[in-house]
């Protein structure tokens, strides 16, 4: 099953922007460069093994070479994970690229098969240990069997490679999503919305693509403690984003506050259950007085970050039957 880093990067690099600037941006090759984007043509990419067994719903572009249709076929596959056997897989996904290309008559005019590109975008934590080649994954045999190991190599791009120093001078898509990702502080995410929304101002279509990968890493990145309403336009997110990301750091400078001052209180398991327990009923509470109030002031997310327990539990109890943030919280916090 796909998890939400593959879904999310399928959206992006669905769009013909993005597979541009990918190459442009991040494999090295001045033939590459010097190709039309232009004539970028997604490629259906669901391929039938002799088995029976499906490959579903790969990102396979094709672009023209020389102003002829002589295609270079580009294979990009995204990890979150490091996989020991990524190479093999690649080997599998080319072979049945090659395969349906056959069957639909896709070969170059002398019958030899068109140059693939296998591309290997990956944006997990730990920096990528696996080799990028088949032959690596076997031993060194004696003899006339060395000559008939497997080669087939894949195109590695490691977001980890760059820091942000390097990417933020880049007018690149590519490199917009791999700040995203992982930004430095409140601030650099709404210099981030502010870029697309000026680089985008003219594609209501790629705003609207941005303003839901956005939402949903927003969501789904446990260390941002963000709930946002369903937002499909990036101006719409950029404004909406401000007065949040404001919440969140002022919540988070609060909360650090009061994790130091309870620092030397707790001890042992019984206090990493406890803290993990009110972080979860925190976080509940901030989705229900959403639901309920609409914005949430930065004053009640402190409060709520710096609360006890008990106090949080507390006022889950009243939060159905309070009418307003000022009954539930005092008149301080609104």
């Amino acid at each position: 099953m796909a998890n939400a880093h593959d879904t999310g990067y399928k959206l992006l690099f669905s769009t013909p922007e993005l597979v541009r600037d990918l190459i442009l941006g991040f494999v090295p090759d001045d033939w590459l460069h010097g190709l039309d984007y232009r004539t970028l043509e997604r490629v259906p990419g669901s391929y039938v093994t002799e088995e029976f067994s499906q490959r579903a719903d790969d990102i396979v572009w094709r672009v023209k070479v020389g102003g002829e249709w002589v295609y270079l076929y580009l294979l990009i596959e995204f990890q979150s994970r490091v996989d020991q056997y990524m190479a093999l897989r690649m080997m599998v996904y080319g072979g049945l690229l090659y395969q349906d290309l056959i069957k639909r008559g896709e070969v170059l005019a002398d019958g030899r098969l068109p140059p693939v590109l296998p591309i290997v975008l990956y944006n997990g934590s730990p920096r990528w240990s696996a080799v990028t080649d088949v032959f690596d994954l076997i031993p060194p045999v004696p003899g006339l069997v060395e000559q008939f190991k497997p080669r087939l190599k894949y195109l590695l791009i490691d977001e980890n490679a760059w820091t942000d120093s390097e990417l933020a001078p880049l007018k690149n898509l590519v490199a917009a999503v791999f700040r995203i990702e992982h930004p430095a502080s409140p601030d650099a995410m709404r210099g981030l919305l502010s870029l697309l929304d000026e680089w985008l101002a003219d594609r209501p279509d790629l705003r609207r693509m941005f303003a839901l990968w956005i939402r949903a890493t927003l969501m789904r990145k446990a260390e941002y403690r963000i709930v946002l309403p369903q937002i499909e336009d990036l101006q719409e997110l950029n404004v909406m984003l401000a007065e949040r990301l404001e919440e969140w750091a002022q919540a988070y400078k609060a909360e650090g506050k009061a994790e130091g001052k309870a620092e030397g209180k707790a001890e042992g398991k019984a206090e990493g259950k406890v803290e993990g327990k009110a972080e979860g009923e925190a976080l509940a509470l901030q989705k229900l007085l959403k639901k309920r109030f609409g914005v949430i002031p930065a004053e009640v997310l402190a409060k709520i970050s710096a609360a006890s327990l008990e106090q949080i539990e507390a006022w889950l109890d009243r939060v159905l039957d309070a009418r307003s943030l000022e009954e539930l919280f005092g008149p301080s916090t609104c």
